[in-house]
């Protein structure tokens, strides 16, 4: 079977969300187009949500994406800053959700791991192969817009099979039914 999709990544935030979109054809991965939602010059947060909202309907209304896949929030010191997170992220979702685009989630961890092999990997060592992988002539300013990119790149890399549905293939029934030439 022929894989053509396009995937949404999205790396939430509430002063700059980033994005990025990738075409996959027959596993071969092209940039489509990645940047960043600005929302620090907003001070309400409810019209910080809804700017996220209207503009990542937009950019689906544009791309047309296959699948969704978002940065899982992490467990932080400051209460407030994770709830603001996860609203962001719920937004988000539910853009995707209101043009039945099916979304997925990964934890930071894994998407470094993913793109880098290294699940500590800093911002600039997931950019620099992203640049490299994806062949874009520059760095972006924010690179909040190549951690969106990532998110894209890493979702493909698992095959689709992210924080929701990773209890479908963990546990060693689900690695037999996978694996049988593997049961002594």
């Amino acid at each position: 079977m022929v894989e053509d999709k396009i995937i949404l990544g999205i790396d939430p935030g509430t002063t700059v969300l980033g994005y990025g979109l990738i075409h996959v054809k027959d596993n071969k991965i092209k940039l489509i187009n990645f940047g960043i939602i600005q929302l620090n010059k907003i001070t309400n947060h409810p019209d910080k949500l809804k700017k996220i909202f209207d503009r990542l309907t937009a950019i689906i209304k544009e791309y047309k994406p296959d699948e969704m896949a978002i940065e899982a929030p992490f467990f932080g010191k400051n209460v407030q800053s994770m709830l603001k997170l996860g609203r962001a992220q719920g937004v988000a979702i539910a853009a995707s959700l209101s043009f039945n685009v099916p979304f997925e989630e990964y934890t930071p961890r894994r998407i470094k791991q993913s793109v880098t092999g290294n699940g500590n990997a800093s911002k600039e060592q997931v950019a620099a192969m992203l640049q490299t992988l994806l062949n874009f002539p520059e760095m972006p300013k924010y690179l909040d817009a190549t951690d969106g990119l990532a998110v894209a790149v890493c979702h493909h890399f698992s095959g689709g099979t992210g924080e929701h549905n990773k209890s479908k293939v963990s546990g060693w029934d689900s690695f037999l039914k996978q694996n049988p030439d593997r049961k002594a």
